[in-house]
This record gives C-alpha cells, structure tokens and sequence, in this order.
C-alpha cells in the first residue's frame, strides 16, 4: 500500500524526572525516572515523509524490580536498549504498516533483551517487560509518523484500505476483521480520569505537615477529591497485610463520601485495587474481598476490579483465578507481555486485561482486540506517564473501550514535568470533574501536535 512506510532516521533522548511526592506500590517506591523520547523520520511508498514521536517513563521499579541490581544499572541498560531498538528500525528496508513492522521486530527485541542480560552480567535475564516498555517509545513514534505522513489520524489508518486483516497477525478466528472494527470512530471528547492512592499518600487534610509540599497543588486524597471532583479512585495495597489493606480501601471511600456530603453532592464513587503482584495466591484477594463485603457493603460495591494480585510468571504462578473473578473482575497486568500471555491468563481464569501504552502501541492494539473478540474488560492503565507519553495514553483510551476511563499520575506525582504540553492540552494535563478533556487533539498523528509544544 502506497501509505506504508518504512524508518529513515531515528533518534533518542532522555531527561531525568524528580517526583513531586513519592509514589510507593507493591514494594518499592518511586521518587525520579528517566523520561527517553525517540523521534522517527518515516517515508511512505508515494515519497511524502515525516517526523513522528513517543515517549515514555524507563520506569524499572515497575518493568525490572530485582532489588539485587542497582537501579543505576538497571537505568543504564534500559537506556541503550531505547537506543538498539531505534535503531533497529532503520534497518529494516521494507515498506510495512507500523503493526506489522513492530511484529517483525519483536524477536530482534527479545535477542536485545538476552544480549543486554550477557553485556551487563545481569544475575537474571533482562525481562521481556522491561524490553516491551524500552521499544515503546519508538513504536509510538512510528505510529505517529504513519498518520502524519499519510495525513491522517493514526487510529483511522486500522481499517482495510491502509492494513492486512486481523486472521494475518491474530490468526483465523479473524477473517475480514480489522483493527478498527473494535476501535471507536472519533476520540470521547471527555474520559473518566482515575486518581491513584499511593501506599504512602495521605488520605485527609489533618494529616499534611509542613514538610509536604507547598506548591499550590493537593496533598491529601481530601483536597484532591474536593478540588478535581474525582470519582475514580485506584487504591495501592501491600498484598501482605490484610487487615491494613481493608482499612485502607474502607477509609478511602469514606474519604470520598465524606468530602461529597460536604459539598452536597451526589456522586457515585469506583475503586480498583491493585496489590502489585504481592499476594501468594488468590485467597488473600478472596478473604479480603469477602470481609471487604461483610465490613462495608457499599465499599464493596464501589470495587470494579482487583488488579494483578499475584506474581507475573505465568508459568511459575498459574493459579486458577476464578475464585477472585467470582467476586469481582480480576486483570491480568504485568504478566500480559504478548498474545500468548493473553491465552495463557485466559485459560487460568483471569476476567480481562489492564493494557498499557508502555508495552508497545502495536501489541495494545491487537490485545485490546482480542479482548472484545473474546468478551472479556480491560482498562488503560498508566506508567505516571508525562509529557507526550501521557497525551498518548489519554488518546488511546478515547479510541478504545476500557472500563470506566483511564488511569493518569503525573498530575499527583510529576505535574511539572508537563508544563509546556500543558499549555496545548489543558484539559489533558489537568483534571476537571473527575474527567480528562481531550477536545485539543491534532487531527492527524496521535494527536500531540507537538510542532506547537516545541515553538
């Protein structure tokens, strides 16, 4: 097709992000991140070309969480495999549709993964997660190139004039089926926005001290609620500490309420939890839900999902879910990495998927397909991504089908990162009744118009 393209030049940037407030889930915590931006100069078959971008948080804490390597190592490899892939992209000579040029590298990007494993003497091998997050900065970057070379939006070049079928890279339960078939037509010019409740964030005003931050912005949970009107709430538990976890997610819908009926307000509250990956098995989420429900029935009413509750191999940790999804949705996160972890989870038992942009734009795509062909939720979940990263999971969820809305961080934990996107897109870059706006998005690309954002 004349609108495919291929990669001519490709390049990589990073900038060293410090948190506002610090941002504790599962075990770890995160106070700064590398930020790596690639841009891409594509050429399409009718000879027209263009610059397209992407962006994302090298966030290891998350995609490569083995305590026994420093995070400077782990910062390092991370970094050089952004590099590799990019430049992976130029050697590929051939005009393809930016899906189908992400599939023919994705093994390129798993022997990336094992030589950085022997070049860096890691005591583990660099995880395939890890490497999905370094490529997606570039894949984004294609994608957005693809719709400004051809002067499209991004999202209307899924459909049989500009790809192959879906049975080509999902195999033939998908005959004259296309991407677009499960995408929506135009961007929600408004989404439901999730606020995240980090395991060391302070949930009332009484309890912020002067050694918070004074910076304009809301400390508290309290003040965050009252100001933003949220109603999407993502509660971080410990997995590993029952009764701290139950109060936890009580006292955060409490919170909510509390700060409505001063208001006098009505407004219905939705809470995920997420316990990264700490819990030994499905029986701590069941006990917890069922006490949950027997403690507080309007709470647990409240929980739409429980978010990847036990450890991501598949392999090692393949509990039978169905206990949890008995109760309520559980979403398979960490652990989703391709299509054969997505038939994998499904088999065990998990309800739906939590896509990220993080793990590649392409493969996104194609799970979020799967997901509708099968009846089976996902979400849009966040990597507290800034800058254009955040702009691109925003309107990624708009074009899609996710429960509820989509989930974003960087205005809690890195709103400064975003000062000059925010100028362009203020209603992406600020939260206003409990939404994001995303009535600024370009017409073409992925939207960013980021000719404007770098004037």
């Amino acid at each position: 097709m004349k609108s495919d393209i291929r990669v001519v030049e490709a390049r990589v940037s990073f900038s060293d992000e410090k948190a506002r407030v610090p941002l504790k889930f599962g075990k770890v915590v995160m106070e700064a991140a590398t930020y790596a931006e690639v841009e891409v100069t594509v050429e399409n078959q009718a000879g027209n070309t263009a610059k397209g971008h992407g962006g994302i948080f090298l966030s290891h804490v998350w995609a490569f969480p083995n305590p026994a390597i420093s995070p400077e190592v782990k910062d390092r490899a991370m970094r050089e495999l952004v590099r590799q892939f990019a430049g992976k992209l130029t050697e590929v000579r051939e005009f393809l549709h930016p899906v189908r040029l992400f599939l023919t590298l994705e093994e390129e990007l798993r022997c990336l993964c094992r030589q950085t494993t022997v070049n860096y003497r890691l005591p583990e091998e660099f995880p395939f997660l890890a490497g999905l997050v370094c490529a997606s900065p570039a894949d984004a970057a294609v994608h957005d190139a693809f719709g400004l070379v051809n002067d499209i939006c991004t999202y209307d070049g899924y459909g049989k004039e500009f790809m192959p079928e879906l049975s080509t890279f999902l195999g033939a339960d998908f005959p004259g089926r296309y991407l677009a078939d499960y995408l929506r037509p135009v961007y929600q010019q408004q989404i439901p926005v999730f606020h995240l409740v980090g395991g060391l964030d302070k949930l009332r005003e009484k309890e912020v001290t002067p050694e918070d931050p004074c910076d304009g912005l809301p400390v508290s949970l309290e003040k965050w609620i009252e100001t933003e009107r949220l109603f999407c709430l993502k509660v971080k538990l410990r997995g590993n500490d029952l009764d701290w976890d139950i109060s936890r997610t009580t006292e955060v819908s409490r919170v909510a309420h509390e700060v409505y009926r001063r208001l006098n307000e009505k407004k219905e509250i939705f809470l995920s939890v997420d316990t990264n990956e700490v819990c030994e098995s499905p029986d701590y989420i069941v006990e917890m839900l069922s006490r949950i429900r027997e403690k507080d029935s309007q709470t647990y009413r409240e929980i739409l999902y429980v978010e990847q509750p036990t450890g991501r191999d598949l392999t090692r940790y393949n509990f039978d879910m169905t206990a949890i999804a008995r109760l309520k949705p559980v979403l398979v996160d960490e652990s989703l990495t391709g299509i054969q972890e997505f038939y994998q989870a499904k088999k065990l038992g998990w309800s739906g998927l939590a896509l990220k942009t993080c793990k590649g734009h392409s493969m996104e795509l194609l799970l979020a397909a799967l997901a509708s062909h099968h009846g089976l939720p996902y979400t849009i979940q966040d990597l507290t991504n800034p800058k254009l990263a955040l702009i691109h999971s925003a309107g990624f969820a708009a074009r899609t089908y996710p429960m509820m809305g989509v989930e974003a961080n960087a205005h809690q934990f890195f709103p400064f990162s975003s000062l000059v996107e925010g100028k362009v897109h203020p209603g992406i870059f600020s939260r206003r009744g409990g939404y994001l706006h995303l009535n600024t998005l370009g017409r073409t690309g992925l939207g960013y118009r980021t000719e404007e954002i770098r004037k």
